[in-house]
C-alpha cells in the first residue's frame, strides 16, 4: 500500500506539472484483476468516460502540497483522495453521489492517461512463488502495476489546452518555447535580429522565416501553439524591439530582444 500510494501522489504531482488538472477515480480492475485501482482521468470535453467528481479536487495543489513519501504522510494523503467522491460511469455510485454537497458536485467528459493497480498476492500465490525474509520465512511478495499512457497524453494535453485558433502548450510540455515570427524576409534589419535571437534560443525556438503573409504566420502560430511568439518587423527591428506575444492570454507588449528573452526563461 506505502508503494501504491507513493506512486498515486506521483503521478498527481507529474501531471500538474505538466499543466494538467488530473483526477484519480476508483476503477474496475478488469481482467487484470486486483482489489485496487485508480484511473488518472484528465478532464476533457472529449473525452471518452463521463465523470463524477467532488470540487474539492480542483482546489489542491500537489505539487506544493506538504505531503511527504512517507507512511504517515501517504496514509494522510490517501484519506484525503479517497474521502472525495470521484467515478467513472462504470463506478458511478448515486447513493454516494447523493451524500455529495450539491455545490461541491461536478460531471464531465475524460481522457484517461495513466492507471494504477494494487494485485496484492493475487498472482503470487497462484504461481506459488515466494522470497525469504531477514528472518528466513517464505512469504508471497505483493505485486502491483503502475502505467502511463504516454501517447495519449499527448491527445489529452490538445483536448485540454486549446481554443478556436489551435493548441495552447503548456509550457512544462511544449514542443518549442517560442516561435520567432520574421514579418518581413530579406530585411537585413528583421533578418539580423531573427538569427541572433534564434543563436541565442538555439533548440528551444522554431523560427518562421517562410515567404508567407504576416497573418498566415500569426495563424500558423496559434495553430501550433508555442506559449510565446516573438514576432520582428521592419520598424520595430529598426527601433531595437520586439513585440512578445503570449499564446495562453493573447496578451502582447514590445521589448528589446534581451528583455523579451527574460520573459521567456
Amino acid at each position: 500500500m506505502i508503494s501504491y500510494r507513493t506512486m498515486m501522489l506521483a503521478y498527481m504531482r507529474t501531471f500538474q506539472r505538466m499543466g494538467l488538472k488530473a483526477i484519480p477515480m476508483a476503477a474496475e480492475s478488469g481482467p487484470i484483476g486486483g482489489d485496487l485501482s485508480h484511473e488518472f482521468i484528465i478532464l476533457a470535453p472529449t473525452g471518452e468516460s463521463q465523470v463524477y467528481y467532488d470540487a474539492d479536487f480542483e482546489k489542491i495543489d500537489w505539487v506544493n502540497s506538504h505531503y511527504d513519501y512517507n507512511a504517515h504522510d501517504l496514509e494522510a494523503f490517501f484519506r484525503q483522495m479517497t474521502s472525495m467522491y470521484a467515478a467513472t460511469d462504470e463506478k458511478h455510485d448515486t447513493a454516494k453521489w447523493d451524500r455529495v454537497e450539491p455545490s461541491r458536485r461536478r460531471e464531465g467528459r475524460g481522457i484517461e492517461v495513466g492507471h494504477i493497480f494494487c494485485f496484492g498476492t493475487k498472482y503470487t500465490k497462484a504461481m506459488n512463488t515466494t522470497v525469504a525474509r531477514p528472518d528466513g520465512a517464505l512469504v508471497h511478495p505483493e505485486m502491483g502495476s503502475y502505467g502511463v499512457g504516454v501517447s495519449r497524453l499527448v491527445g489529452a494535453v490538445i483536448e485540454a489546452s486549446h481554443d478556436e485558433a489551435g493548441i495552447i502548450w503548456p509550457d512544462s510540455v511544449a514542443p518549442f518555447k517560442a516561435v520567432i515570427i520574421n514579418l518581413r524576409r530579406g530585411d537585413a534589419a528583421c533578418d539580423a535580429m531573427c538569427e541572433a535571437l534564434y543563436a541565442k534560443l538555439e533548440s528551444a525556438a522554431l523560427y518562421d522565416d517562410r515567404d508567407e503573409r504576416a497573418g498566415a504566420k500569426f495563424a500558423d502560430a496559434d495553430l501550433m501553439g508555442h506559449p510565446w511568439q516573438i514576432i520582428v518587423g521592419p520598424r520595430g527591428a529598426a527601433a531595437g524591439k520586439v513585440d512578445l506575444k503570449r499564446r495562453a492570454s493573447g496578451e502582447r507588449s514590445e521589448h528589446t530582444p534581451e528583455e523579451a528573452l527574460a520573459r521567456i526563461g
